[in-house]
């Protein structure tokens, strides 16, 4: 089977507000005696902010990998690069992204962002383009640029003689994930993503993405997201919370082979929103990747 690089979501609101830290610290831990791969902060309007949550982890973890997700209206791409690569320094290069491109209408304009329609694409390639530029100094060749050597004009973004030094340029640029099942999500994946994650009803497209992505001599890893309610059998699962409101609900076995269905797909990655996160992180550790050969154990 081909190696699955499994990861959680961190809570941001409820069970982490009500708990504190505290609870999103044990989450934390489980996700990794659990030889989690990662573990995925996302993009919640009312709850933590993304980066703080995700720098908490990295600091409360030694080699599980953590992605934040954020809105690319929230900052330049020169100061998220720059904040990126400080964290990547302090956690052994374990940070990623994933962008929250196509925002609620509501939800953006509460955050003071009236872009409209496919220019949230737009923006988002521009932000990527000038992340990388100025991580590698404009250079195709990757890390390791020289200062002042990165210029970039566009719609939204404009840089002028910029680019990253020592000791910023010489860590990996972070894992970017994107997600979204239309042309323009899936194009700005081709062009510019690393891993797309995709719902299961969405996992369809994913060879369109395969295609779009070749086209740009471009490989992009393909996951999908889902919420699951494991269990040892059918009896024990009958009795589990949020079982109604799963994308997949069964047993430990069961959830075994789907996972490898995914795989034979394509699937590299597999994010499970897993409620209540303490106990079912636990269960996938403990229970789910035993079953699995080769979990991955080291982060990006």
């Amino acid at each position: 089977m081909t190696t699955l690089d499994i990861q959680v979501l961190l809570p941001t609101r409820a069970e982490g507000v009500r708990h504190g830290f505290g609870h999103l610290r044990e989450v934390v831990r489980a996700a990794e005696l659990g030889t989690l791969s990662g573990a995925v902060v996302p993009f919640d309007p009312d709850g933590l902010e993304s980066w703080s949550v995700a720098a908490a982890a990295l600091r409360d973890t030694r080699w599980l990998k953590v992605v934040a997700e954020f809105h690319p209206g929230v900052s330049t791409p020169v100061y998220a690069a720059k904040g990126s690569a400080s964290l990547q320094r302090f956690s052994g290069s374990r940070f990623a992204w994933r962008l929250a491109v196509d925002l609620d209408p509501a939800v953006a304009r509460a955050h003071g962002d009236f872009t409209v329609g496919d220019d949230h694409y737009l923006r988002a390639a521009e932000f990527l383009q000038i992340a990388r530029g100025v991580w590698g100094g404009g250079k195709a060749s990757g890390p390791g640029g020289v200062k002042g050597e990165f210029t970039f004009e566009g719609k939204f973004f404009d840089v002028l003689d910029g680019g990253f030094a020592a000791p910023l340029s010489l860590v990996p640029f972070p894992q970017v994930q994107l997600t979204g099942a239309s042309p323009a999500a899936l194009d700005l994946s081709a062009r510019h993503g690393d891993v797309h994650i995709f719902t299961p009803p969405t996992l369809a497209a994913a060879a369109q993405l395969t295609e779009l992505a070749a086209a740009h001599g471009r490989t992009v890893g393909i996951g999908v997201q889902l919420s699951a309610v494991l269990r040892e059998d059918a009896a024990e699962l009958a009795d589990a919370p949020f079982r109604d409101e799963a994308d997949f609900a069964g047993t430990y076995a069961e959830a075994a082979d789907l996972l490898r269905a995914y795989a034979a797909q394509g699937v590299s990655t597999v994010v499970f929103d897993a409620r209540p996160r303490i106990e079912e992180t636990y269960r996938v550790g403990e229970h789910l990747i035993p079953l699995l050969e080769n979990p991955v154990l080291e982060g990006v």
